[in-house]
């Protein structure tokens, strides 16, 4: 366990982060329909992310004129974009002159490398080719799953992440009308249910001063394709984009 950043976003920059979204939202025609993060809340490692056939893409927003800054730093975006094996960019944006409108500052996706600084067309990087998931991508479906059950109990998320090495992933307002958290564990067939992590109680401590209400959330993931006549069936490697089978009984 270790400390993670949680600063929220500041007015100004909501409003930078609106426009960037819905920019880059009409890059591909219907919208971008796999969006990673697309919400406004912290722990902050990129600002915007998605998916584009193959290929997953972390971004983060920066002024060019510097007056305005965003949650977060790029070695958080590094970080993230390295553990999904995605591209890191940055979207240099600019509040007009007049009006309170943010723009690009580049052509087309408005993306460049956070590398090179050379621009990015997240199009010209899609390939035929089957990516196999990584954990990061793996946690990240467990996290989906769990979020998504809390919700439809109709608790109130308060944060989330999918970072393998942070505990815990999920923060909500739960029955006791304060915070409460879910350690989750994703795996990958044959695995069927998870053991809780041997820190267990160092989670636990680790979070005793916000509360000493918490979960664990075991989510294993199987290939849509994957047979299951004996136990014995070769594991059907799990690739980006494709479809999947998902176990998952609820909280402890």
């Amino acid at each position: 366990m270790y400390d993670i950043e949680m600063h929220v976003m500041s007015p100004e920059f909501f409003k930078c982060w609106l426009a960037a979204g819905e920019h880059l939202d009409k890059q591909v025609q219907g919208g971008i329909q796999f969006w990673l993060r697309s919400h406004p809340y912290p722990p902050f490692l990129e600002h915007l992310s998605f998916r584009l056939g193959n290929q997953l893409f972390f971004i983060r927003l920066e002024d060019v004129d510097g007056k305005v800054e965003g949650p977060g730093n790029l070695i958080g975006l590094h970080a993230v974009a390295k553990g999904n094996h995605g591209h890191a960019c940055i979207m240099p944006m600019r509040k007009k002159s007049f009006g309170d409108v943010w723009v690009p500052e580049e052509s087309g996706w408005g993306l460049v490398d956070a590398e090179t600084m050379e621009p990015v067309d997240p199009t010209a990087l899609v390939t035929d080719e089957k990516i196999e998931m990584t954990s990061w991508e793996i946690r990240d479906v467990g996290v989906q799953v769990v979020r998504d059950h809390l919700e439809k109990q109709g608790y109130k998320l308060m944060s989330w992440q999918s970072n393998p090495d942070v505990d815990p992933a999920i923060w909500f307002v739960g029955d006791s009308r304060g915070p409460e958290w879910v350690v989750v564990r994703a795996a990958t067939y044959p695995e069927r249910q998870i053991l809780r992590p041997a820190n267990w109680q160092e989670i636990v401590y680790g979070c005793a001063h916000i509360s000493r209400i918490g979960y664990f959330a075991s989510v294993t993931i199987a290939s849509a394709e994957q047979r299951f006549a004996s136990e014995n069936e070769p594991a059907v490697p799990l690739w980006r984009g494709y479809g999947m089978h998902v176990r998952f009984t609820g909280l402890e």
